[in-house]
């Protein structure tokens, strides 16, 4: 008898290592749009401080705030969310207009928003912005 009780824990461990194998590969799955937070962009305005903090032709990523603007002319921003739309995590560091996923190595053109690298195969969505006053105001008008 200790044969086929035996064959029968190996199928069902088997079948349990199986189900942990599925929930981690949906996990980390490419099909994530919206990351880890509930609102990946901010859902009443934001108050980011100097617009001349963006240089012209370059991008600041503003980590807290969860965004990352870019300026391609004086005067002009694009504002993104900073977050990876691959598994969710915030962008770690702008390399010129580079944004980089420390999670998985996914890159975003940050004055586009488009994924250049994956796994990530979406773009960054785009955040309204203004700016009045010298200073840089993202997110919906209130």
């Amino acid at each position: 008898m200790a044969g086929p009780s035996a064959a029968r824990r190996t199928v069902l461990k088997g079948a349990a290592l199986a189900g942990a194998a599925g929930l981690g590969a949906a996990a980390c799955s490419t099909e994530s749009k919206l990351g880890h937070a509930e609102n990946p962009t901010p859902t009443a305005p934001v108050d980011l401080g100097a617009a001349a903090d963006v240089p012209v032709g370059g991008a600041k990523l503003y980590r807290e705030q969860r965004l990352v603007v870019s300026c391609p002319a004086k005067g002009e921003y694009r504002a993104f969310g900073a977050q990876c739309t691959h598994a969710g995590c915030l962008l770690e560091k702008l390399e010129g207009t580079v944004g980089d996923c420390p999670c998985h190595g996914s890159k975003f053109d940050v004055t586009t928003g488009k994924a250049l690298q994956g796994p990530a195969t979406a773009s960054l969505p785009e955040v309204p912005i203004t700016a009045e006053g010298g200073k840089l105001i993202a997110g919906p008008r209130a």
